[in-house]
């Protein structure tokens, strides 16, 4: 009977008679970056194995540093005899930023300035006696800014942009500063110690 069927009827017959092909499960998320962890790539073998009995091998300390005179010097954390600490200042200051200032929120999208504007209102009411801080929570922009009033803590001037550094360290301890601009947007500054 099966003489009477086509050609093409028996390769089709034969062919459903065929165990159905297994495919691979995909891979996916951690399992994928398990294979690969696990395949061996040629050229990166780091190793720290020590063959039975060996000490474990352990790098050697790094050189001290160099003191000024160009000798080695075993004190690091003492500073040289007659060289002083860098000076520093303690201050609180309110940020106001604009759009496309450095580090400002998508959220902000005042203009840079509408953004000076905002700065030198703020400034003129503090000269005019208001709260500082106070003021700092109704204007600044920076995250965290309002919570701690402003406050920055003490600072080299090597830690700051250098506009915010010069004005900081230009004024005496209860100064304000005028409207300083910097990448960030305008501060407006109080010395604090």
């Amino acid at each position: 009977m099966a003489e009477r069927h086509s050609g093409a009827r028996l390769e089709g017959a034969r062919h459903s008679l065929r165990a159905p092909r297994a495919r691979p499960a995909p891979v996916r998320g951690w399992a994928l970056l398990l294979a690969l962890a696990l395949l061996p790539l040629p050229g990166c073998v780091v190793t720290t194995f020590e063959g039975p009995g060996d000490p474990a091998r352990v790098a050697p300390a790094p050189p001290p540093p160099l003191s000024s005179a160009g000798s080695w010097s075993g004190e690091d954390a003492e500073p040289e005899p007659g060289a002083e600490a860098e000076p520093t200042v303690s201050a609180r200051h309110l940020l106001v930023q604009y759009a496309g200032a450095l580090r400002a929120s998508s959220k902000i999208t005042r203009s840079k300035e509408a953004a000076r504007l905002r700065a030198e209102e703020a400034l003129a009411r503090a000269r005019a006696g208001e709260d500082f801080e106070a003021l700092i929570r109704e204007y600044t922009d920076e995250p965290g800014g309002a919570a701690r009033g402003g406050a920055l803590g003490a600072f080299t001037k090597r830690m700051m942009v250098a506009p915010f550094a010069d004005a900081a360290f230009a004024l005496q301890p209860g100064e304000l500063s005028d409207v300083v601009e910097t990448s960030f947007g305008f501060h407006v500054i109080q010395r604090t110690e």
